[in-house]
């Protein structure tokens, strides 16, 4: 996936503004499509350039004011062709996990502290992804398939959320109350 792709899915389900773009990232696309607004901007610069997007005219011409862009038929016809094609799973990299592997050789004083960090951490974005679903998602606003398939989305947020939150618990179980020795 890439930025594009996710600018012109957003700009489809709404016209905007850059900077209405980074904030709509920051509540919902952003969740598992994160960006800068710096890129966003440069994205937007290259849409357009592409022939993907355009500025919409404003109702009265006024320096500094801020461009809103709707996606071209160019656009819509990439994210579709796009949506068509098949891609592999990427590999997962986790620090987290990586830093764990890297204990069983050098130890793991401060490991324990890390691991429940990131309980708490995957413990409130499961709390807020489940706000939204309740918020956003009630049973009788999944009639259509674009609801459905947004609800499905966050479903997957939530479901990997859990698995996160299980995982560690399971993990801080596993490793009992002890810290390791800061190693050989």
């Amino acid at each position: 996936m890439s930025l594009s792709h996710a600018i012109l899915t957003a700009l489809l389900e709404k016209p905007s503004s850059g900077l209405e773009l980074t904030r709509r990232f920051d509540r919902s696309i952003g969740y598992f499509w994160s960006s800068t607004h710096q890129q966003i901007y440069r994205e937007l610069g290259k849409l357009e350039q592409a022939g993907h997007i355009r500025a919409l005219p404003a109702p009265v011409p006024a320096r500094g004011q801020k461009k809103e862009y709707e996606v071209l038929p160019a656009g819509r016809a990439e994210l579709a062709a796009w949506v068509g094609t098949s891609e592999d799973p990427k590999p997962m990299r986790s620090a987290l996990l990586l830093r764990m592997r890297a204990a069983a050789v050098v130890g793991g004083r401060g490991l324990r502290a890390e691991l429940e960090r990131h309980l708490g951490l995957h413990r409130r974005q499961l709390d807020e992804y489940l706000e939204i679903e309740e918020r956003d998602f009630p049973p009788e606003r999944r009639a259509t398939e674009p609801d459905r398939l947004r609800h499905l989305v966050l479903r997957g947020g939530i479901d990997l959320e859990r698995f996160w939150v299980q995982w560690l618990t399971h993990a801080l179980e596993e490793l009992g109350g002890q810290e390791e020795p800061a190693g050989p």
